[in-house]
C-alpha cells in the first residue's frame, strides 16, 4: 500500500517577546494590565497532548482586539511533573511569553520593549525569532 504524507506549514502571523519575571501568572497579567494598558483576562489554560510525553497545562491570559490578540503564555506547565516540562523546552530561562497578533502592521514592538523594560519587576525582555525556536508549533494555541 503506498504511503501518502501531509505536511502542513503552519503560520506564524504574530510576533514574540520573552520575558524573565519569576511572579506568579496573575501577578505577571496584572502588572501588564496596570503598565502597559492591557487588559488581560484568564482564559482556559492551554492543554497539550503528547503520544510519548505527559500532558501538559500552559497557564493563559488573553485579551482579544479588533484586528488581533494579545496573549500571554506561562512557559513552565502546571501539570505536576518530576523534572518539570515547558512550552518551549530550548528557552527554559524564560518565564513567560508575550504573544501579540496585530493585522493592521501598526503594531510597535520596540516601544513594547521598551515600556515592558522599565517595569521593575520584569528582569528581561528579549524579542525572539519565531523561525529560530524548534519547538514553535507549541505556541500554536488556536
Amino acid at each position: 500500500m503506498k504511503k501518502i504524507k501531509l505536511f502542513v506549514e503552519h503560520q506564524y502571523d504574530f510576533e514574540l517577546l520573552g520575558l524573565v519575571a519569576p511572579h506568579k501568572d496573575y501577578k505577571m497579567a496584572w502588572l501588564l494590565n496596570q503598565y502597559m494598558g492591557m487588559k488581560l483576562v484568564k482564559s482556559d489554560d492551554f492543554i497539550l497532548d503528547f503520544i510519548e510525553s505527559p500532558k501538559m497545562e500552559i497557564s493563559r491570559y488573553m485579551e482579544e482586539k479588533e484586528h488581533g490578540f494579545v496573549q500571554l503564555l506561562k512557559n513552565k506547565s502546571l501539570s505536576p511533573s518530576p523534572n518539570g516540562t515547558y512550552l518551549v523546552p530550548e528557552l527554559k530561562i524564560m518565564d513567560y511569553f508575550l504573544l501579540l497578533q496585530d493585522h493592521t502592521c501598526q503594531l510597535d514592538i520596540i516601544a513594547y520593549i521598551e515600556r515592558l523594560s522599565q517595569v521593575k519587576l520584569i528582569q528581561n525582555v528579549v524579542k525572539l525569532d519565531i523561525s529560530k525556536i524548534k519547538s514553535r508549533e507549541n505556541l500554536l494555541t488556536y
